[in-house]
């Protein structure tokens, strides 16, 4: 499963490993993805979201319904 935010969209960034003698390899920066659980009152059920630790504190600023309608805008399954 690929490491994207259901809420804000982050996906890996791509750079470079310099190791010590400055020799350069690709690497890739993983965005920190949870699994969260949240009670979806207006459907009386609960809704597994992928979230960014960034998407988690969006959650708790503007509430489970308004960030699931979010998602949904985006064209993403809840």
């Amino acid at each position: 499963m690929s490491a994207h935010c259901q809420l804000t969209g982050r996906a890996p960034a791509f750079g470079k490993q310099v190791s010590h003698s400055h020799r350069r390899t690709s690497r890739r920066f993983d965005p920190n993805i949870q699994r969260k659980r949240y009670w979806l009152a207006s459907e009386g059920r609960h809704v597994r979201l992928r979230l960014s630790a960034k998407g988690i504190r969006t959650v708790d600023t503007i509430g489970v319904e308004a960030a699931v309608a979010r998602i949904r805008a985006r064209g993403g399954k809840v």
